[in-house]
């Protein structure tokens, strides 16, 4: 893992806001923390819940039970994976992360209006935090709607990357707050002041200037783009200088990739594909079947046959 600062996701213009919401102590019944993946939403989120609980108990151990999520007054709702929920089995948040198949279903939302039920036993306001609150299906989030428009004890926050798919009465009942991408210029300060140097290792293929770009303005990818290039075998980033012409060649590649990388980092090594293969060729069509073979893996479509299909395709161009 990279060693970064502790507050190195927490949004500064955001901050700076709910400090002040803190500060006046007139809490709205629900928030939207709204903006792109990896732009610290949960850090401040939770960072926010501790200051709010602080303002009724300064137990000194707050920011370890909210960490811990064994607060009596903190409710997390994390989306769960079709399979788990078939299966009955608990959720993990790792694994549907990786699954592409996440749901918030009805019963969550019901486990809300039991918590809220409640009273509260360190606090004057419960809080409900909900992650990727876009995720909701369609019975989970008129149930949503009707707590959020009964009166009760507690503070709802929506995390979301897409704004546009959650209902827009939940919207309008909710505060929103906006986390702006960083530009790259920011990215590679906060790098500068952030990160550890000699825990990076950059390969000639790929500069500093291409994963901060391919992170599109979020810090946290910037990370996850460096931790994904650092781990990549030695056999897979070999082939990565142009294009495959070799047929078999392909079907090994898309085996060692199938087999060594999660979905997740298989996306992000179409990513870096792009980066090199653009640098190389300049092929606008290579890069369009790059970003179809994107989709193909964000919906989890047979991955392997999608990567031999894909570059058995570009093979047959006249690159």
């Amino acid at each position: 893992m990279i060693d970064i600062k502790n507050n190195f996701l927490l949004n500064k213009e955001v901050y700076i806001l709910l400090k002040s919401i803190i500060k006046n102590k007139i809490f709205a019944n629900g928030y939207i923390f709204y903006g792109a993946e990896g732009l610290g939403k949960k850090q401040t989120a939770l960072h926010f819940i501790q200051e709010i609980f602080k303002q009724f108990n300064q137990s000194e151990n707050i920011e370890e039970r909210i960490t811990n999520n064994n607060h009596p007054d903190f409710l997390i709702i994390e989306p769960r994976s079709l399979l788990e929920v078939k299966s009955s089995k608990s959720s993990d948040i790792e694994k549907t992360k990786k699954s592409g198949s996440e749901i918030i279903k009805i019963s969550q939302i019901r486990d809300i209006k039991n918590f809220l039920g409640q009273k509260a036993i360190n606090s004057e306001k419960k809080i409900v935090l909900i992650l990727d609150a876009h995720l909701l299906n369609e019975a989970a989030s008129n149930c949503l709607l009707k707590t959020l428009e009964e009166p009760s004890n507690g503070i709802f926050i929506l995390l979301t990357s897409k704004l546009n798919l959650l209902l827009s009465t939940i919207i309008s009942r909710c505060q929103i707050i906006r986390f702006r991408s960083l530009s790259s210029k920011q990215i590679k300060s906060t790098f500068k002041d952030s990160l550890d140097p000699s825990k990076f290792i950059i390969n000639k293929k790929l500069i500093l200037d291409d994963l901060v770009s391919s992170a599109n303005g979020s810090p946290a990818q910037f990370l996850n783009n460096i931790e994904i290039w650092n781990e990549l075998s030695d056999e897979i980033k070999s082939k990565l200088d142009s294009p495959i012409k070799d047929s078999l060649e392909i079907l090994e590649i898309a085996k060692l990739i199938y087999e060594q990388l999660e979905i997740y980092q298989q996306i992000c090594l179409v990513n870096f594909i792009q980066i090199i293969w653009w640098r190389n060729t300049k092929n606008i069509d290579l890069i369009k079947k790059l970003e179809n073979l994107k989709t193909y893996l964000r919906k989890n479509i047979q991955p392997r046959l999608a990567w031999e299909i894909t570059f058995l395709k570009i093979a047959m161009e006249d690159i």
